[in-house]
């Protein structure tokens, strides 16, 4: 009985993954790095990015609104699931930077890591980069495309498994001949137009088709990256503040100037100016090893998912949706503790050391003498 049931579970695995092979196989992937426009509003251009951003916003107001409703002492339901994340961000906050700190490190730490993790697990819902609007191909140089999709004129367009795909054949070289110019731009024109009525004929496309490339409206915020570039500028704005709020103004500065011990006299002072520099010049690199590194990670996640459910059935692409949920938590973690990490360095004050040094080396003389 056991062996007959080990075997209905293998044929019906083999079953599954041959009807996804042949009737739900993702369509070719067209990886797109820039952000795609939606919509216009005067100068305003609003890209799915950050079109997806203002939803995730969305989203974690009504689970604050939801977990907030109904609040009991004995928390139960939603409530004790955010209760319990609040208080686990909360306590790592205070053992990194202390109770002092932990107040004002915590809203800021906590906001960056749930915006992140939200946005880079909602990214793996199946309503992404299949539903959006169509980006027709154009005979301007900017626009055209020579492998397209086709889509069905419905009101919602959407990439579905096994979506036809054509491809439109134009040789550019037929124009090398016509001058520079405004003649050079009609003829590339003419052209790509004619070559798109003979692929539309050949293929033997409706009218109430279109061709063209989608322009998804959900697409992981992380994966264009202005998003992580404005958060790395957000958490380096705060990680100076905090610093001068707790230093002031001259005590944080010596941090990228110090010039007391060369105005003293020591030439080592020398030194503490060269390391200022690169203090200053670390502020700004962090910039890019904050934006490149959640910017990078989720963009090839994205791309590995995609060229996965391509090249594989949906069925056997599903382990890889579990490790894209594993890498969106990591880096929402790494990101917040990164900014956590900067904060308390941002606070803590040079002298402290030079005193600590101070005193240590004090006291190595004293028990130096003690022991003459």
């Amino acid at each position: 009985m056991g062996r007959l049931k080990t075997a209905g579970i293998v044929i019906g695995a083999l079953l599954l993954v041959g009807f996804g092979f042949f009737f739900l196989q993702g369509p070719k992937p067209h990886i797109e790095i820039k952000a795609e426009p939606l919509w216009t509003i005067g100068f305003f251009e609003i890209t799915n990015t950050l079109f997806t951003s203002w939803v995730v916003v969305g989203v974690l107001v009504v689970i604050a609104l939801f977990a907030t409703r109904k609040m009991t002492f004995i928390p139960s339901g939603l409530q004790n699931i955010m209760e319990a994340v609040v208080e686990a961000l909360y306590a790592l906050v205070e053992n990194t930077v202390g109770a002092k700190h932990a107040p004002r490190f915590f809203p800021v730490i906590a906001t960056l890591f749930l915006f992140i993790i939200v946005g880079n697990w909602m990214a793996l819902l199946p309503v992404f980069n299949v539903i959006g609007k169509i980006e027709p191909v154009g005979v301007e140089e900017e626009e055209f495309h020579e492998e397209v999709i086709i889509f069905e004129d419905k009101g919602l367009f959407m990439v579905m498994p096994n979506s036809s795909e054509i491809e439109i054949h134009f040789d550019e070289a037929v124009c090398d001949g016509v001058a520079e110019g405004q003649e050079h731009e009609v003829c590339l024109e003419e052209g790509r137009a004619l070559a798109i009525a003979e692929a539309r004929e050949v293929e033997g496309i409706d009218e109430g088709a279109k061709i063209g490339l989608l322009a998804p409206y959900f697409r992981s915020m992380n994966t264009d990256l202005m998003t992580p570039l404005s958060l790395a500028i957000v958490a380096a704005i705060f990680v100076e503040w905090w610093g001068i709020s707790a230093l002031g103004f001259i005590g944080y500065g010596k941090r990228f100037f110090n010039f007391g011990r060369l105005a003293k006299g020591d030439p080592m002072g020398v030194i503490d100016i060269f390391v200022g520099i690169l203090e200053l010049i670390a502020e700004f690199a962090r910039l890019i090893s904050f934006s490149f590194r959640l910017f990078g990670n989720m963009l090839a996640g994205e791309i590995l998912l995609l060229v996965m459910t391509f090249l594989i059935p949906l069925l056997l692409a599903l382990p890889f949706y579990g490790l894209e949920l594993f890498v969106g938590a990591i880096q929402a973690f790494v990101f917040a503790m990164l900014t956590l990490v900067f904060g308390a360095l941002a606070v803590t004050s040079h002298d402290d050391h030079d005193e600590e040094e101070t005193h240590a080396s004090g006291g190595e003389v004293a028990a130096a003498q003690h022991a003459e």
